[in-house]
């Protein structure tokens, strides 16, 4: 079973219901979990922020994360995915925000850098992973990871 068959069948099976809220991936996160026949029973809205200012106004991000920390940090997606699980009334939400490149790395946060955030009913996590490739390939492998983190919390618990 993959991963996203996983989230859909455990997603189904409780009642619950999943969200996101994407920077780097553009909706490409919500678009898998669209791909699955019956998702509307536990996939409703998503939120592409793509600009700070969206991050801001839509979901809630404090303007001094994102001048302290950055759009692509810990502290951003932690927030990201409160404001979109409040938002959507949700369950579960899932965030992303990353470099996808090719432009827009420095030392500290090459291009390649992806942050996810997942909200869940009890705790928040946050996590970061360094892909290689493309601009579509990192955007790609980001929609998996996130995929699979969601998945493996859902297993686990």
């Amino acid at each position: 079973m993959t991963a996203l068959q996983t989230i859909a069948q455990h997603l189904s099976d409780h009642h619950q219901t999943v969200t996101s809220a994407e920077s780097c991936t553009g909706g490409l996160l919500s678009a898998a979990f669209t791909s699955i026949s019956g998702s509307s029973q536990w996939f409703h809205q998503s939120f592409v922020t793509y600009s700070n200012q969206a991050k801001e106004n839509t979901l809630g991000v404090m303007p001094q994360t994102l001048l302290q920390h950055g759009a692509v940090s810990r502290e951003t997606v932690h927030e990201m995915a409160r404001g979109a699980k409040a938002l959507a009334q949700a369950d579960y939400a899932l965030s992303i925000s990353g470099i996808a490149g090719p432009n827009g790395g420095s030392k500290d946060k090459p291009v390649g850098t992806v942050w996810f955030g997942l909200a869940t009913p009890v705790k928040n996590i946050e996590c970061t992973a360094l892909f290689e490739g493309d601009r579509e390939s990192v955007r790609r492998q980001a929609v998996g990871f996130a995929l699979n983190l969601l998945a493996e919390h859902l297993t686990a618990n």
